[in-house]
């Protein structure tokens, strides 16, 4: 506890704190007299009586006149910190603010059975914390094992508590608190691309499940890089769990500035292909894909940018009926992967 009062060198605070050498000294030397006194004045026995109910409670009785206070007090001007003076925890957290605030940028929530099971399968130590609800654990037998055996906690818990903490109905009965991957810059990706290479770029793409749709026909299409403006987006737990695996065959490439990424792919051989579902282009029925290329496709209202759109070595949409104005841009997406498959990997 504690109090101000106002003295000669202005408003002082004053703290009262257990003085832990006065109470040794006081249960050394005086416990004897004082369970002396206490019988006396308490007609009971010591057996039966307070004194053994408040000390096995672990209580402390009330001080009588003349015997020696276990507190004492101390005095510091206003502004001064009031640190406890016995050792022991001040109520403050130890734990830097910021140092959890990094913490928390550097870790995401993935859900599903399928993106989970991936995940274990390729990364296993990115994995920080795992919940499982119980009609899944026989299937994650391998995990559990794992996490168990490399100190890594997990939790079984009932559907509601998942939900929370997942943050979504959603979850298909697992989620993983994991360390995101950092993107790949252009140069570190180009030093391990194939002979044969086909990356994605994506402008202004931010649709979590169009996100996971993509990864998941990039995956199944042997298409490895992904360039987007900020690559946490493949990271998220929707985009994770819709890609069905697919998120963990995918290397995401920072594009601090779209334009300037691109040309660094045009210098070392590739081709740029733009597409476009009303300017007009090349349909893709017509067209030669080349072994090496970056597709660029825009976001999903509005398309590419114009000046995007005009930089590419190749323009192309695709042909249909017209009865509707365009097709979404993970089913544009497929489309053309299944394309560049057929004439460059079959």
């Amino acid at each position: 506890m504690n109090d101000s009062y106002s003295g000669k060198n202005g408003k002082v605070k004053v703290m009262y704190v257990r003085n832990n050498e006065d109470n040794n000294d006081n249960r050394k030397g005086g416990d004897r007299r004082q369970n002396s006194d206490s019988r006396k004045s308490d007609n009971r026995p010591f057996g039966k009586g307070r004194d053994q109910g408040d000390r096995r409670r672990g209580n402390e009785r009330p001080v009588r006149s003349g015997d020696r206070s276990p507190w004492r007090t101390i005095s510091r001007p206003e502004g001064e910190s009031l640190s406890p003076e016995h050792q022991g925890i001040s109520g403050k957290s130890n734990i830097d603010p910021e140092q959890l605030r990094r913490q928390r940028l550097e870790e995401t929530r993935i859900y599903g059975e399928n993106a989970c099971q991936a995940m274990f399968q390729n990364r296993p130590d990115a994995i920080v914390r795992a919940w499982f609800v119980q009609s899944v654990t026989p299937r994650f037998r391998d995990a559990l094992k794992w996490m168990a055996a490399n100190r890594k906690a997990y939790h079984v818990v009932d559907d509601e508590e998942l939900s929370k903490a997942s943050g979504t109905e959603h979850h298909g009965g697992v989620c993983f608190l994991i360390k995101k991957r950092n993107g790949l810059d252009v140069e570190t990706y180009l030093q391990q691309a194939p002979v044969k290479d086909c990356v994605l770029a994506l402008e202004n793409v931010g649709n979590p499940h169009n996100l996971g749709a993509i990864m998941r026909s990039c995956a199944h299409f042997g298409v490895q890089g992904v360039i987007l403006q900020d690559t946490a987006l493949l990271e998220s737990g929707a985009a994770v769990r819709t890609a069905e695996g697919g998120a963990e065959h995918i290397k995401g490439i920072d594009a601090d500035g779209f334009t300037a990424a691109l040309n660094q792919f045009r210098n070392q051989g590739y081709t740029i292909v733009t597409t476009s579902s009303h300017k007009g282009s090349t349909t893709l029925a017509q067209a030669t894909l080349p072994e090496k290329m970056v597709l660029v496709l825009g976001q999903e209202s509005d398309g590419l940018s114009d000046s995007i759109w005009e930089d590419g070595d190749i323009r192309l949409s695709i042909g249909g009926t017209g009865r509707v104005e365009s097709l979404n841009v993970s089913v544009a997406t497929g489309i053309m992967l299944a394309e560049w498959w057929r004439q460059n990997k079959i």
